[in-house]
């Protein structure tokens, strides 16, 4: 890292315990580099300096260096094992599960997961924990407002049974939204759930160092129930999941096994 990169980089992890030294390099570097250049700065230093002075500069870094682009049932064929080989496999361990969605975004995996649930039992018994970093995206799952391209993997029972349209956006009916708890939580530095029978985590860890998804993946493993899920992004497979004391379930799917 260039000196005044690294000391960006340590100054924010002082100023708001985010470490983007945990974070690969060359894609955090070039997309805040993009946006200190977008904003008229020479370098970093300077960026920093001005950042002090105006919060909304600080606001608008946090929101670029967390990714936010999801959808309801993203890589459905991924959700057609959850629904047909996973859950049945973990309620016939336990009828009442506890579920993490971690690194949440804009909420479309967690109130997927509430979907398919209700296959299984009432909304009234379906409890969701549900975390993201980012403060705007929990702020837009809450209200669970979505454009339609979001819901273009739903069928349209699923849309009439759970939504309600409002000109060319979709709103969640409260029912579902009410199975569903949503809290501030950082990956790399936050404590974590415990006694979870499904932690789902996807499409979130290709952005960290190596050092960093070890560090998140032995933390969810604790996190987990022995015989409990881990349920990661299409491209996320783990290599070695002995090493976190997982096996494999199925495709992106691992069970803790101690």
């Amino acid at each position: 890292m260039t000196k005044d990169y690294t000391q960006f980089v340590n100054h924010i992890h002082t100023r708001t315990g985010i470490d983007l030294s945990l974070y690969k390099e060359a894609q955090m570097k070039r997309r805040l580099t993009s946006l200190r250049d977008k904003r008229g700065f020479p370098d970093f230093n300077t960026y920093l300096l001005s950042m002090s002075k105006n919060p909304k500069l600080l606001e608008e870094l946090l929101d670029r260096m967390t990714i936010n682009v999801s959808e309801f049932y993203r890589n459905k064929s991924r959700f057609d094992v959850l629904e047909k080989k996973v859950l049945p496999y973990l309620l016939k361990r336990n009828k009442r599960l506890k579920i993490w969605s971690a690194a949440c975004s804009t909420g479309e995996e967690p109130y997927t997961l509430a979907m398919i649930l209700s296959q299984y039992m009432p909304l009234s018994k379906i409890d969701i924990i549900a975390t993201d970093l980012d403060e705007k995206a929990l702020d837009q799952a809450e209200t669970g407002i979505y454009p339609d391209r979001a819901l273009s993997e739903l069928s349209p029972s699923l849309k009439q049974r759970f939504f309600q349209q409002e000109g060319t956006f979709y709103r969640l009916k409260d029912e579902l939204k009410s199975c569903v708890t949503f809290k501030k939580h950082n990956l790399l530095a936050d404590r974590y759930e415990v006694n979870c029978d499904l932690v789902v985590c996807r499409n979130v860890l290709i952005y960290f160092t190596e050092d960093a998804k070890n560090s998140i993946y032995l933390n969810i493993s604790r996190s987990l129930n022995p015989g409990g899920i881990l349920f990661v992004g299409s491209t996320e497979q783990i290599f070695s999941p002995n090493k976190f004391d997982f096996e494999v379930f199925d495709t992106f799917f691992y069970k803790k096994v101690v």
